[in-house]
Order: structure tokens, then sequence, then C-alpha cells
């Protein structure tokens, strides 16, 4: 059975007081993480170290970063990397987020080589991909997803495939209020695994979790998850209060 996921980005937000109180309210809120289920907090980096130790031995539930060099050390004044991540107990780390390609202008080649770090740090990508509304409305957005997907993923091995975590995000969706509706998330979910199949075989493809992203809330949580090639989703806004992220949790197959 794939891996469920809900996992938080709570970007750039926050003081270290209100990421304490925002914790400690996430821990005392009513909600259950099956055997096949993951809640991953993707927090900012200075807050990690109180992250990991506020959700310290509860089942299932990991901090990650939201970005890292891809590189292990070096001189790169003001950048981590994923060993020094990895050193902190961190093993989730969000790889490619339209923020950083659109904002630092990662390409798909640079993300590849971050990918490669990730693994080599022995933790988790959560590598993002996902298409603009221009993209969107001409009804190319499964072969700019495929493209995406080919260019910084495909020169991996089978057995490191199944290590990626893959979160779809359409942009014109994130921060908007605009979700994708559940139908269109299944289509697109459902051609990324056939994407990966064709490389890969469908019995590897069938291993790889899958998470939605754009506008994800507790009021349509449980819809999207349910169609049968959406695995969890990666929620910006609603991660930042604790009642709508424990529902999205809930909300998980």
């Amino acid at each position: 059975m794939r891996k469920q996921i809900a996992a938080a980005n709570w970007k750039m937000n926050l003081s270290i007081s209100e990421a304490e109180t925002l914790l400690d309210q996430l821990m005392a809120t009513d909600h259950h993480i099956a055997a096949n289920q993951e809640a991953i907090y993707a927090v900012p980096a200075i807050y990690i170290p109180l992250a990991t130790q506020k959700l310290a031995g509860r089942q299932n539930i990991y901090v990650a970063a939201q970005n890292c060099h891809s590189k292990s050390s070096g001189a790169y004044t003001g950048e981590i990397s994923a060993t020094m991540y990895a050193s902190l107990g961190v093993k989730h780390i969000v790889l490619g987020h339209s923020e950083r390609r659109e904002y630092f202008n990662e390409s798909d080649a640079f993300l590849a080589e971050k990918t490669d770090a990730v693994l080599a740090a022995a933790s988790t990508p959560i590598f993002c991909c996902g298409e603009p509304l221009a993209i969107r409305e001409a009804g190319n957005q499964n072969s700019y997803v495929e493209t995406q997907l080919k260019n910084s993923l495909f020169h991996l091995t089978a057995e490191q495939i199944t290590k990626v975590v893959i979160a779809y995000e359409p942009i014109w969706a994130i921060g908007t209020g605009k979700t994708a509706s559940s139908e269109q998330a299944q289509e697109i979910h459902a051609y990324i695994r056939s994407v990966f199949a064709t490389k890969y075989g469908q019995a590897i493809a069938d291993q790889i979790s899958i998470l939605y992203g754009g506008s994800v809330k507790a009021a349509n949580a449980k819809e999207i998850f349910s169609q049968p090639d959406v695995d969890g989703g990666l929620v910006g806004g609603a991660s930042l209060i604790a009642t709508e992220f424990a529902a999205i949790i809930n909300a998980l197959k």
C-alpha cells in the first residue's frame, strides 16, 4: 500500500513564538495517523530544532526542510545542505516548489542535482511539479509536467525513484483559492503515474506517492484525497491553522 501523506508547507511565515504555539496546537488537536499514513511539517529552517523537539517520539510524524543546496558542503554562504539537515534528523526535503523555480530560477537540471544530493543523504525528496495557468488553458499540462519529471528524475534507478515523493501543484491554484476539481486532480495524477510506469514499469509506479497541492483545505481534502491516484496533499495556507490541518490529516485514505 502506498503511503498516504499530509505535508504542511509553512513557507516563510510565523515568528518563533507563533511557530511554537502552532506546534503545540497541532499536537493537541484530534487527529489520527494510521500505519500507512504520514504527517510531514516543512518548517522554516531556523525552526527545525524547535519542531524536532516538539514532535519527537510521535509515530509517523516528521519534520521536513523546504529546500537545500545541491552540494554537501563548501563555500556556499547562506546555504544549507541535505547532509546538514540529515545530521539534525531531518529526512524529508521539499524540492522544486514553483516559488523556488520562479523566484530563484531553479532549473530542471539544478533540481536533478538537488535530488541526487537528498538521496545521497539517505533522505526523501518531495519533488514538486506543476503547470502555470497559460499551459493549463492551452491543454498542455500533461506534456509540461512530463518534461519536468523526465528532466529532473529520469536519471534515477528504479530503486531510487521509489524513494521520491511527487507533489503535483498546479501553479494557478497555489494561494489563489482556486482548486483543481477532484476529477482534474485524478486525471493528471494518473497521467504522472503512467509516465513513471512507461519508464520504470507499473509495479514501480504504483509504489510512488503522488500528492496534490493547490489551495487544499479541510472543506475539499476528503474529496480530492478519495481519488485513486491522489495520495495526500502538500498544504500551504491551511497548514498554518491547527484545526484545518488536523482535518486534512484525518481526510487521508
